[in-house]
């Protein structure tokens, strides 16, 4: 079903400041379609201070923003259900203010809905915090990963954060199992990435050949590993991300020989289906990632900020059994 709004006038205050107004026109009418959206852009329907302006314009305090009439798409509004508060999840909050908010995802949700999800963590707290004027993610998880994950209350901060993540001066560290014994206490992995798609249309990354990938773009990226503990067959690493790619610590590793157990798109399938299938303590049925640490400068006071998350229960559980298998084999050799 489709509807028709009036023109609408918005005058647009710090949380829309230096916004590119096609972003701020999918986030604000979310059921219209993004073709929709850039047409009356392109057609100069959509207009600050009275004169056209195109999809890179850059919002400013004080600005008046004229919307046209826009076709609303009722299909594609959450249903009662979907956002009703007896679906609500509720986070482990790590660290609140005025500015910020950072929550420990829970592994197997994802952080944000489509592709056939009706909602993740953001329309989950949009719901449940209603009066909150503005509300986005400052980076993102996999659906599987769990762990720290940050959220900016203010645009402004918003803004600064991502400043700090493209400057390279936030850290963010992974706790990673992996098949395989590796050797090396610390090590930098320097790979580039191409993004490409199979042939069902999923999203995918491999490490970029040079001479070979002559239609695609290496992204760089620079994961720097760190030997946590080592057991017979297998690894924990500390993944410390220097560059944010698309599965950048997935891809490193299943390159370099050492996959993560549980991954379901670069890892060791057999091994995978075995490891869920076992009774024991060394069953695992997701991916052993976790996003444990991040530390960031407070995007208002410039102050520092560490956050963290301890393992979940099913990945401390997993390295319990193996600690205890260890110990066991000691005891044996002696």
């Amino acid at each position: 079903m489709t509807t028709q709004t009036s023109v609408e006038y918005l005058q647009i205050g710090e949380n829309e400041d230096n916004q590119r107004i096609d972003n701020f026109l999918m986030k604000h009418f979310r059921t219209v379609p993004k073709s929709h959206l850039y047409q009356i852009l392109r057609s100069g329907q959509v207009r600050v201070n009275g004169k056209r302006i195109d999809a890179n314009h850059r919002l400013q305090i004080g600005e008046t923003l004229r919307i046209p009439p826009l076709k609303i798409e009722f299909s594609n509004v959450p249903s009662q259900k979907t956002v009703s508060s007896s679906n609500w999840f509720r986070f482990k909050t790590l660290y609140e203010d005025d500015v910020l908010l950072v929550i420990d995802k829970p592994s197997g949700m994802a952080v944000h809905g489509g592709s056939g999800i009706s909602f993740g963590v953001i329309e989950q707290l949009r719901a449940q915090h209603s009066t909150w004027k503005f509300l986005e993610l400052v980076h993102r998880l996999d659906r599987e990963t769990s762990g720290v994950l940050m959220l900016a209350k203010k645009r402004s901060a918003l803004v600064e954060l991502h400043k700090q993540i493209r400057e390279g001066s936030t850290e963010k560290h992974y706790l990673v199992m992996v098949k395989g014994e590796w050797s090396n206490t610390k090590q930098h992995v320097k790979l580039a990435l191409n993004k490409y798609l199979t042939a069902t249309g999923e999203r995918r990354v491999t490490v970029s050949t040079p001479g070979r990938d002559r239609t695609a773009k290496p992204m760089e990226a620079h994961t720097v590993f760190r030997l946590e503990k080592v057991w017979k067959q297998y690894s924990l690493l500390d993944a410390e991300l220097k560059t944010g790619r698309t599965h950048q610590i997935r891809v490193h590793l299943a390159h370099l020989g050492f996959p993560i157990l549980g991954d379901d798109k670069y890892g060791d399938f057999e091994l995978n289906k075995k490891i869920a299938k076992l009774n024991s303590g060394l069953r695992l049925q997701r991916m052993f990632l976790h996003a444990h640490a991040m530390r960031i400068r407070h995007p208002v006071t410039a102050q520092y900020l560490d956050f963290n998350s301890p393992l979940p229960n099913d990945l401390s559980g997993f390295v319990a059994v193996l600690n205890a298998s260890a110990r066991v084999d000691s005891a044996h050799l002696s």
